[in-house]
């Protein structure tokens, strides 16, 4: 059964940094890219941050240079450290697989950014 834990969320000061965690399980974590996902009150749910099984990663265009994703395969684990945050980062932030396993998705951990 696929499963998703996010966490390490919280509220923080603009210009202020947080690290996601989101551990995986349920599925070879190793064999899929990962990414993160966002989503703000009254918004769709937009791509912010992907990992290929390689380690390549790519970002939408508002995280370039202000977050990193990463993973670590023994700990079936990707993080997003997220830098320089603002009010506009301000979401539910989501992990999955790519493409996705099926349609489940975690409890998602909250991101809240102060001016």
């Amino acid at each position: 059964q696929v499963q998703f834990v996010e966490s390490g969320g919280g509220l923080v000061q603009s210009g202020g940094s947080l690290r996601l965690s989101c551990e995986a399980s349920g599925f070879i974590f190793s064999s899929y890219d990962m990414a993160w996902y966002r989503q703000a009150p009254g918004k769709e749910r937009e791509f912010v941050a992907r990992i290929t099984r390689v380690g390549f990663t790519t970002y939408r265009d508002s995280a370039k240079g202000r977050f990193t994703i990463s993973r670590d395969n023994a700990k079936n684990t990707v993080y997003l450290q997220m830098n320089t945050l603002t009010p506009e980062d301000a979401a539910i932030y989501y992990c999955n697989t790519v493409p996705f396993i099926n349609t489940y998705w975690g409890q998602g951990t909250q991101v809240t950014v102060s001016s």
